[in-house]
C-alpha cells in the first residue's frame, strides 16, 4: 500500500499544489516552524492510529529536521528533497485529503501512504541527518 499508492498520491494535483506551498513555505522560517507545530500537535492526538505505526518514527524525524533547518543548525538538505518533505507534511496535516482524518479506522491510511513514499523518496537525506542529530546527542523528540 505505501510506496505504490503513496505515488499515486503524490502524482496527483493536491500533492502538485502541496509543493508549490513548499517552496512559499521555505522562503520563511518562521512558517516551517509553525508547520512543525501543527503537525506535532496533530502527531500526538493520533499516535494511537495503527496506519501511522509504521511512519511514526520516520514523522517525527521529519518534524525535527523540519525545526533543525528553519533554526539554521541543519541546512544540507537538497531542495527537491526540502520540498518533499515539507510537501509531505502538509499533507499530513490537511484535514481533508483523499480519505479525511475524521473517517475512523481509514483517515490516516492515505497520510501514512504519501509519508511512506517520502520517505523511500528522500531515505539518504533522512539517513543523513539521523546521523547529524546522533553526532550532536539530540535524537529526542522535543
Amino acid at each position: 500500500m505505501g510506496k505504490g499508492w503513496g505515488g499515486g498520491i503524490v502524482r496527483g494535483a493536491l500533492f502538485t499544489q502541496l509543493k508549490n506551498q513548499a517552496i512559499e513555505y521555505l522562503k520563511n522560517p518562521d512558517k516551517i516552524q509553525e508547520l512543525v507545530q501543527k503537525a506535532k500537535s496533530k502527531a500526538d492526538a493520533a499516535q494511537g492510529s495503527a496506519a501511522l505505526k509504521d511512519m511514526w518514527q520516520a514523522l517525527l524525524a521529519f518534524l525535527r529536521l523540519l525545526r533543525a533547518y528553519a533554526s539554521g543548525e541543519y541546512r544540507t538538505v537538497p531542495a527537491k528533497s526540502l520540498i518533499l518533505i515539507v510537501a509531505g507534511v502538509l499533507y499530513f496535516v490537511l484535514p481533508f485529503d483523499v480519505i479525511p482524518d475524521f473517517v475512523i479506522g481509514l483517515g490516516f491510511m492515505d497520510d501514512a501512504a504519501v509519508l511512506a513514499w517520502v520517505v523511500s523518496t528522500v531515505r539518504t537525506v533522512l539517513d543523513d541527518f539521523n546521523r547529524w542529530e546522533a553526532s550532536r546527542g539530540e535524537a529526542t523528540d522535543r
